[in-house]
């Protein structure tokens, strides 16, 4: 499980094996193996009192105060969660240093990245769709992620659901955007802003669609604009049935995840018309006709042979009454005689 970007230095680095203790819930953790690191921090894989977790520690208390008060926020959101779920916070002392830390569950699966390309560029479509449902529900509640990328987006299951697994970039809205990785930042292509809106995500989003199709990406060359990135999209044919949708989120046509997913979906149905509609005629003439020869033939002839059975067995009855018949006449006459 691929947990963050590998850019920065590390500020912490311990072996597994190593014992976590709270220091005011006296929570114990045993360090399995690092998952990632970044600006704000590092998380480990631990094993806890309940199973595996996810650990994030960092020596900054406003940077791990403020990722808490997201989670605690998306926990409050309705529907499916998109982020982990908040399982514990404190501080951990060694050796004097404060480290402050908080955990959280441990989401099992494939990035993003990774599950398109081994299930199939097919998924694409469903699993975007599904993001940008939950992108509606945490932007109505005045969130921005920041940070979208392959990297932080988990497919579990099956069933398959995306989750999200680092939240550190999520800013609240008309805030600078904290955190952002180059390729999927709408001021690195095309000099748009960094306050954090709906559109921002956005732009993420088309860029999560282009990356799917480029799975080593590509640099920015010379201006870098969206002229750039439109011919990356029509180069692709993968990418036909997302062109419209991809080009509406570089230019910030939607206003809202749930108009970018109106149109993403709206692409996905007119893709194939031909292969979905070929079969349908031919079940539509096929059908009733061996349905009808089912159904006409049958039924009347099980009855007639119903009515057949029943005279049957009342010439049978007749012929067995007058045979019994005769033969006590002629008993009693050989009697007489």
């Amino acid at each position: 499980m691929a947990m963050m970007n590998n850019t920065s230095k590390k500020p912490f680095s311990f072996p597994p094996g190593t014992v976590i203790r709270g220091k005011w819930y006296k929570h114990i953790y045993t360090i399995v193996k690092e998952l990632g690191y970044g600006a704000n921090g590092i998380v480990y894989l631990v094993q806890g009192s309940s199973g595996y977790q996810a650990l994030k520690m960092s020596d900054s208390n406003v940077s791990i105060t403020s990722e808490v008060n997201v989670l605690k926020a998306f926990s409050k959101v309705q529907g499916s969660p998109l982020g982990p779920k908040l399982l514990d916070v404190d501080d951990w002392e060694l050796r004097g240093q404060k480290i402050h830390f908080y955990v959280m569950e441990y989401i099992q699966g494939t990035d993003l990245l990774s599950f398109v390309q081994s299930k199939g560029f097919s998924w694409t479509g469903v699993l975007v769709a599904q993001l940008l449902t939950d992108l509606e529900r945490i932007h109505k509640e005045g969130w921005v992620f920041g940070d979208l990328k392959p990297e932080n987006l988990i497919v579990t299951g099956p069933p398959y659901r995306i989750r999200c697994i680092d939240v550190g970039g999520t800013t609240l809205n008309g805030r600078a955007i904290k955190e952002f990785t180059e390729f999927f930042d709408r001021g690195y292509w095309i000099g748009g802003s960094r306050r954090a809106e709906p559109s921002y995500d956005l732009f993420s989003v088309g860029m999560i669609l282009i990356n799917l199709a480029y799975p080593t990406r590509f640099t920015k060359t010379g201006e870098g604009n969206i002229k750039q990135l439109r011919q990356a999209v029509d180069s692709k044919d993968q990418l036909k049935k997302f062109a419209g949708t991809i080009l509406d989120a570089l230019d910030g046509q939607f206003q809202t995840a749930s108009e970018m997913r109106e149109s993403l979906l709206h692409g996905l149905s007119h893709a194939q018309p031909v292969q979905q509609l070929k079969p349908k005629p031919k079940a539509q003439r096929t059908v009733p006709q061996s349905a009808t020869l089912r159904t006409s033939s049958p039924h009347p002839s099980r009855y007639q042979n119903k009515r057949n059975n029943k005279s049957s067995h009342f010439l049978e009855t007749v012929l067995v009454v007058i045979i019994v018949s005769l033969l006590y006449v002629l008993y009693i006459y050989g009697e007489l005689l």
